[in-house]
């Protein structure tokens, strides 16, 4: 298997690679988003605390499960009657702490705020209403959003669903979600993603709908 790659004009990674440059500056960090291009695949972050940059390739089954869970989302959200708006992918800053690309995110109750825009600034748009993060081979910690602020997490990994909180405190794992109160979504979303890989994923969303009536 070929070792990752990073020069003057390439960023190469294969499938499931992740890569940590550590006592990396935020200039480091903005020069490497500049470098990657039309990579969009590469997932690149940044922590002004631990001043480690990490790259990541996701596999092939990261990017179904990301595609099935952010369907559930806009199933229920329908369900609800309620509008959004949706960004995948999509880099969060907060200048000079951190940097990061979820793997989905959804504005809810701040739909308007960001309606039109082909960026989004930290520094006068919210944050994010829920974020999404799909691990298979890189961790993802509450930690990693703690500048950028979403009011809820979930991160999927291993067959289950996490569900974070965001306080000024840190962000705390929950049973339920404030958008969705009423569903048992630790029992419902690993259940359909599997569904997705048994059956095809409009199969699963087909069968979630209707658990979720």
């Amino acid at each position: 298997m070929p070792l990752p790659t990073i020069t003057e004009d390439i960023i190469a990674l294969e499938p499931g690679d992740e890569l940590i440059l550590r006592f990396r500056t935020w200039q480091d960090y903005e020069e490497l988003l500049t470098r990657r291009q039309d990579k969009a695949g590469l997932r690149i972050r940044y922590n002004s605390n631990t001043q480690e940059i990490r790259i990541m390739s996701p596999l092939p089954r990261h990017g179904k499960d990301v595609d099935l869970l952010a369907d559930f989302v806009k199933i229920l959200l329908r369900q609800q009657g309620k509008d959004w708006d949706s960004f995948q992918p999509i880099t969060l800053k907060r200048i000079n702490q951190q940097g990061i690309e979820p793997d989905h995110c959804f504005y809810i109750d701040n739909r308007l705020a960001v309606l039109g825009k082909e960026r989004i600034d930290l520094e006068t748009d919210p944050a994010p209403d829920l974020v999404i993060e799909v691990d298979l081979t890189s961790m993802t910690e509450p930690e990693n959003y703690q500048a950028i602020a979403p009011s809820e997490l979930w991160i999927y990994r291993e067959n289950k669903l996490h569900i974070y909180h965001f306080s000024p405190e840190g962000y705390q794992e929950v049973a339920n979600s404030r958008w969705f109160p009423e569903c048992d979504l630790n029992d419902l979303i690993p259940r359909y993603i599997e569904r997705g890989w048994e059956m095809g994923s409009s199969v699963a969303m087909r069968e979630f709908e209707d658990a979720v009536r």
